[in-house]
């Protein structure tokens, strides 16, 4: 059973950093893409980040372009996301997912299969 858990999230003031770790169980991670997403209290879910199986091609959406990476470690059956230079409008809900279309990134929530739990980023001082 394809499982995706979410972690490293928690509270940061302005400015400062996080890594989110996505693992993966049940499947082998190197064959798919993985996307990046997250959710605040009354907004719909948006796409952050996306990679490649490779790791080869990543995108991202351009609010956080410049402060965030994403990268994965197939052998670990992990995908990170390093997100510096944090900001209030960062907070939310972070969500790792599985494209249906296993191999190809896009930033839409609708064209992912399978879900993490989430884990919450909150940037306050």
């Amino acid at each position: 059973q394809m499982q995706l858990v979410e972690s490293g999230g928690g509270l940061v003031q302005p400015g400062g950093s996080l890594r989110l770790s996505c693992a993966a169980s049940g499947f082998t991670l190197e064959y798919y893409a993985i996307g990046w997403f997250r959710q605040a209290p009354g907004k719909e879910r948006e796409g952050v980040s996306c990679i490649s199986p490779s790791g080869g091609s990543t995108n991202f959406v351009d609010s956080v372009e410049g402060r965030f990476t994403i990268s994965r470690d197939n052998a670990k059956n992990t995908v990170y996301l390093q997100m510096n230079s944090l900001k209030p409008e960062d907070s939310g809900v972070y969500y790792c997912a599985v494209p249906k279309e296993y191999n190809s990134c896009s930033g839409y929530a609708d064209d992912f299969a399978s879900w993490g739990q989430g884990t919450q980023v909150t940037v306050s001082s």
